[in-house]
């Protein structure tokens, strides 16, 4: 038997990035510049060009749109959620490949992890701040 020939891949980073309940793994490698999420192309992914606008920004500011491919497994959330955490995530894969990207990183706010996440439901009310309607009599 021929022994079969393994093409093996060289990730030049990885980060993880987050955002909300959304997790994003994502995978540098060298390329020309294609971004899959979930084996989807980006642009079928993301159907709202906006969201495709926010995973792509922190390639577009270090001038590294067309040097990399980039794979990205992403679970939980919704849409913005999984943008924001493709774009946490990107971020850091950048950061561990060239240091020199953080400070363009770091001032546009792409290195921080958004904290905000939905407030929760209290006990004896409709919601985390909504009360039931009062009644005098």
């Amino acid at each position: 038997m021929a022994k079969k020939e393994v093409k093996k891949v060289v990730d030049l980073g990885h980060g993880v990035g987050r955002r909300k309940t959304a997790i994003a793994r994502v995978y540098l490698r060298e390329g020309e510049g294609k971004i899959i999420i979930n084996g989807r192309d980006v642009d079928t992914y993301f159907a709202n060009p906006m969201l495709v606008f926010i995973v792509k920004q922190p390639l577009t500011i270090t001038d590294t749109l067309t040097k990399f491919d980039i794979l990205i497994n992403v679970v939980g959330g919704g849409p913005s959620g999984q943008a924001g955490a493709c774009r946490h995530g990107i971020s850091r894969a950048l950061v561990e490949n060239d240091e020199t990207c953080r400070p363009a990183l770091h001032t546009n706010g792409f290195m921080t992890r958004d904290s905000r996440m939905v407030e929760r439901k209290k006990y004896g009310q409709p919601g985390a701040r909504r009360k039931f309607q009062f009644s005098k009599r």
